[in-house]
C-alpha cells in the first residue's frame, strides 16, 4: 500500500469515527428527557400578588442539557410568572425555587406550572394549582 492510499484509509476510518461519535452522544444528550414540575407551592403575598415554590426534577447532565426555566401559566395559556435557571443541577434532583411577586389577574383561581430545558424546551409534566384565596394562606399540589 502507498503511503498516499493509508493516509487515506486513515482519513476515512477517522471520519466514520467522528460521524459515529456525534451520531452516539446526540441521542445521549437527548436520554435525560424533558423537566417535569413536581411540586409546587402558591403563596398569596397582596392583592393579585403570589409567590411560587416549584420543584423540578429533570436529568441534568451538564451545560448542554439542564432544565432552564418554569412558569406560571393562566387560564388562556399567557405566561403570568417565569423562573430562568441559570445553570445545571446534576447534583441537586429534584430541586426547588422561587419566584415572588408575580402578579395574578382578578378571576384567576388556578395556574398551570411547566417547566423546560435546553434540548426539549417544554413537554414534561405539568401541575395545576388552585390558587389561595387570602392574604399570608398558601396551597400547595405535587404528583
Amino acid at each position: 500500500m502507498s503511503d498516499r492510499s493509508e493516509t487515506g484509509l486513515w482519513r476515512r476510518i477517522m471520519i466514520r469515527m467522528v460521524l459515529t461519535g456525534g451520531v452516539l452522544f446526540s441521542p445521549a444528550l437527548a436520554m435525560a428527557g424533558e423537566a417535569d414540575v413536581v411540586a409546587a407551592k402558591a403563596t398569596k403575598t397582596g392583592e393579585g400578588s403570589y409567590r411560587f415554590d416549584v420543584t423540578v426534577a429533570h436529568d441534568d447532565t451538564g451545560w448542554d442539557h439542564y432544565a432552564n426555566v418554569w412558569q406560571v401559566i393562566g387560564p388562556n395559556g399567557a405566561v403570568l410568572g417565569e423562573r430562568v435557571l441559570a445553570h445545571p443541577h446534576v447534583n441537586e434532583q429534584p430541586f426547588t425555587r422561587s419566584l415572588s411577586g408575580v402578579s395574578i389577574p382578578d378571576g384567576v383561581t388556578a395556574v398551570t406550572l411547566r417547566a423546560g430545558d435546553l434540548v426539549h424546551e417544554f413537554g414534561g409534566a405539568e401541575l395545576m394549582l388552585d390558587l389561595p384565596v387570602d392574604v399570608g394562606q398558601s396551597t400547595s399540589v405535587s404528583q
